[in-house]
């Protein structure tokens, strides 16, 4: 790992934008982001003809967002066969005898399997992926374990794989006896489990195993999941900018006076009429937003009033996770209050840059927080930069200090900086990236204009 010195040294000298060279110093990029705000917040306090006001002109209601990913399609079946396939390998180099997972995101991903295909409940239904070496070639056994009397309804799971077994248990029999009945077991194989399993059936799975290590599965499993595809992160983005489209068609309707509960209607019939499951919305208005995950309020919008709307939702299975803070064209923003929104911008902005292939997570946010930092507001960025994101909205790796990941092509992340300065305001920016072939971040947001453009424009 390097020293703290040497990558603050190469993160001063990634800065780049299409008027600024990479050699360019931080206090230069302080002065450049200084100015802008100053000049952009003179320029919102006179702004009069361009607003969301022009968008609900002959405005129907959800117009486009049923169609912007309607072409979406599942992760295929040839694919989850291959994420299969890698763990084997891994599997087999490690020495470790299988995997076992109950349904969840790790289920969903080796296979297909996920919570909403199978409610979890204190009868256990297992994924085991073991390795087996065939001709020299190493290929993986998918074994679900189920409880006897649902083993016909577990048969209609699509569960890609070669020869998928099914294995039952019955309800006077010990279903980790079984499940590992399965498997060759020798003491000096262990069992890797997946990490979010329900510490109950890992007890239960130890106990049936007395003389075999089970154990959260190592870096090389985790990282398989944490490194999407193509094919995820066409699902990531059509999700992600399909949830900024509908905190836009929510802003063009909304207007002084409006209750939090209102909007957090709308927001969820947008998102409905995106197509998107799992819906969920955080919405806060004025000093409501300095607490990151808000309060009891039903608060009243006022004039003087930033908007906060944290929102997300599932595409089939794969998640957005978005949080814009804007205002309305009758709105009158405290002029501190829209500077501290650009500050915020800034830091998002900065944190983009430096994120690439190669890049400590920690070194990522600790640009964002020191922008903050050396702007004033020391304390008041109180959460970590972000988090990764895929079949759970939170996910490993995350952007925080303390940390020594690495950050690889096909991470994906949240971006999230953001100021609570309890009493008085709010603010959070929110995309979520993904790092290219080339090793570079790219908002997955991009294909609808990316970060927000000003606190009018989200």
């Amino acid at each position: 790992m390097k020293s703290d010195s040497h990558v603050d040294k190469e993160i001063a000298q990634t800065f780049v934008t299409s008027k600024v060279t990479r050699t360019r110093s931080l206090s230069k990029w302080r002065l450049f982001f200084s100015l802008a705000i100053c000049a952009t917040i003179f320029y919102l306090q006179f702004l009069t003809n361009d607003g969301p006001e022009s968008l609900s002109v002959d405005y129907d209601r959800w117009t486009g967002l049923a169609s912007h990913c309607s072409g979406a399609q599942p992760i295929n079946g040839s694919e989850i066969l291959q994420r299969q396939e890698n763990l084997a390998k891994i599997l087999y180099d490690n020495g470790a005898s299988a995997y076992i997972a109950e349904p969840g995101a790790n289920a969903q991903y080796f296979g297909n399997i996920s919570e909403a295909t199978w409610h979890l409940s204190e009868r256990p239904l297992l994924l085991i992926i073991s390795p087996i070496l065939e001709e020299a070639s190493i290929v993986a056994k998918v074994t679900v374990i189920t409880p006897a009397f649902e083993e016909t309804r577990a048969r209609l799971l699509p569960v890609p794989g070669i020869d998928v077994s099914f294995v039952s248990w019955a309800e006077d029999e010990d279903p980790y006896t079984v499940a590992l009945s399965t498997l060759e077991l020798e003491p000096e194989r262990p069992i890797y489990v997946d990490g979010m399993m329900r510490y109950f059936i890992v007890d239960g799975l130890q106990k049936a195993a007395p003389g075999v290590r089970v154990m959260s599965a190592p870096l090389e499993v985790t990282q398989l999941r944490a490194r999407k595809s193509q094919a995820e992160l066409d699902l990531l983005r059509c999700a992600n900018e399909v949830t900024v489209l509908c905190i836009r068609a929510v802003q063009a309707q909304m207007y002084i006076g409006i209750r939090e509960s209102q909007v957090g209607v709308m927001i969820d019939e947008a998102l409905a009429a995106a197509g998107l499951a799992e819906r969920w919305a955080l919405v806060l208005f004025g000093e409501n937003a300095a607490l990151p995950h808000g309060s009891g309020s039903d608060r009243a919008l006022g004039k003087a009033d930033f908007i906060l709307i944290d929102a997300g939702g599932t595409l089939l299975e794969y998640h957005s996770d978005v949080t814009r803070t804007f205002m309305l064209h009758d709105s009158s923003i405290p002029p501190e209050h829209t500077r501290i929104w650009y500050d915020v911008h800034a830091a998002q902005t900065l944190a983009h840059t430096v994120a690439r292939e190669g890049a400590t997570t920690s070194a990522v946010d600790k640009v964002a927080r020191d922008w903050l930092d050396g702007r004033g507001y020391k304390g008041y960025f109180t959460h970590r930069l972000g988090h990764g994101i895929g079949l759970e909205d939170h996910e490993a790796p995350y952007l925080r200090g303390g940390t020594d990941d690495i950050i690889q092509t096909g991470n994906a992340f949240s971006n999230e900086p953001g100021i609570y300065i309890e009493g008085k305001v709010g603010i959070r920016l929110e995309d979520c990236f993904y790092i290219d072939k080339g090793g570079n971040s790219v908002f997955l947001t991009k294909g609808i204009g990316g970060q927000a453009s000003s606190p009018l424009h989200p």
